[in-house]
């Protein structure tokens, strides 16, 4: 579906919001109507999440299996695509750390619970941050399905999938009914994604009275945060790894990856700039092709640098706006969430919506926040593109030096 779709209802939305509270203070059944879809749209999303991320993930274990990938190329790829994720998430963690103007203005909704407060782990103590933790991640699947614990469900997805490609034969068919199924699951969130703009529509009239020109200031200085913090990925972080891992001069990389770097700048998309990343990779860099032909397609599918830069700063930017503490132990879940989130994104439209849809949750963000990043989101999201593609070009010529 077209953003310009998205764009109209959240503009639709805030306008007609705004022209009734001027005119039409008392049209009580509206306000009504567009709560009421608001909590439907906001109920899909929760239902869907839960078998999105599950077979989302396990799914990709599969492919992994089917594809003989869990070999030293595929370890090393992933090993690669992991690290420069965390490298990225924890930049933008600590960047947003340290820079964050929006704090300066009040929240959008202020809750008792105040603005975001970072809790030293000695307050707190570090072993019951720790057992925290690991029962989150080591939750009964179905109660973390059941109670949308999103760690839960991301480490059983992992464990069975891994489990199920070391222990089950090459000739099984448990990774087509796990790829069926999936296409099932992608299905229904498709249904599900049909009604965003109406969704959106909602969301922004009932958002309308909260948001004022503070509110408008405070997504320019997130967005300026988190254009400065990509360009630093990209332009500082990824081109010292082909220098020092890779064995490549940066200049010399970026300036070869320039026109694959442009193109998904453009057509704000990995996938579609893979047969250019791939003609880069071979002609410019010097990747030899089974190499390329096997780290940039898997890149395109997991690796998003930019991505789980942006959705950590923007749980950061919410939190605040919508008056959620995070202490020690919620930083912990954005880092782990935001990074396994980025890595499973689902192959559908918007998929990038649903992987910060799943941070959120995991922290007790509303997902209504999600309107409110759509407001400036398009126009980030090619730049994080960008990048995610340049990070995939990093990869293969890792990869070729040391596989």
């Amino acid at each position: 579906m077209s953003s310009k779709w998205f764009a109209a209802a959240i503009v639709g939305g805030a306008f007609l919001g705004w022209l009734l509270a001027i005119n039409f203070a008392h049209v009580a059944w509206l306000n009504a109507l567009t709560q009421v879809l608001q909590t439907t749209f906001l109920a899909a999303l929760k239902m869907i999440v839960a078998p999105l991320i599950f077979f989302s993930l396990l799914s990709g274990v599969m492919q992994l299996r089917q594809a003989g990938s869990l070999g030293r190329l595929g370890g090393g790829t992933l090993l690669y695509y992991l690290s420069t994720s965390a490298i990225a998430i924890l930049l933008g963690l600590g960047i947003v750390f340290f820079i964050h103007p929006w704090t300066d203005y009040p929240p959008l909704q202020a809750l008792p619970t105040g603005n975001i407060t970072f809790i030293d782990s000695s307050e707190a103590g570090f072993a019951a941050t720790v057992s925290k933790l690991l029962l989150a991640l080591f939750a009964n699947p179905f109660a973390a399905l059941a109670e949308l614990n999103i760690l839960g469900i991301l480490t059983s997805a992992l464990l069975f999938g891994l489990a199920a490609a070391i222990v089950l034969p090459q000739d099984s068919k448990f990774p087509d009914v796990i790829s069926d199924i999936t296409q099932i699951v992608y299905r229904v969130a498709g249904w599900v994604i049909t009604t965003l703009p109406l969704g959106l529509l909602a969301i922004a009239f009932q958002l309308t009275g909260k948001i004022d020109i503070t509110t408008v200031i405070s997504l320019a200085h997130f967005a300026l945060v988190v254009v400065g913090a990509t360009l630093f990925h990209g332009l500082v972080i990824l081109p010292l790894i082909v220098w020092l891992i890779g064995g490549m001069n940066p200049w010399h990389f970026l300036s070869q990856a320039f026109q694959a770097m442009v193109t998904a700048l453009i057509t704000s998309s990995s996938a579609a700039s893979l047969p250019i990343s791939i003609q880069t990779a071979q002609e410019k860099l010097h990747v030899s092709r089974p190499k390329a032909a096997f780290v940039l397609p898997l890149g395109a599918t997991i690796n998003m640098d930019g991505t789980a830069l942006f959705e950590g700063i923007a749980v950061i930017f919410l939190a605040h706006m919508f008056g959620v503490p995070l202490d020690t132990f919620s930083i912990v879940i954005v880092f782990l969430v935001t990074m396994l989130a980025a890595a499973g994104a689902p192959g559908i439209p918007s998929g990038s919506m649903a992987g910060l849809q799943t941070v959120l949750l995991a922290v007790g963000i509303p997902l209504e926040a999600i309107a409110l990043v759509l407001l400036i989101e398009r126009p980030l999201d090619t730049i994080r593109t960008a990048i995610n593609v340049e990070g995939d070009l990093v990869g293969a010529v890792v990869v070729e030096k040391w596989t």
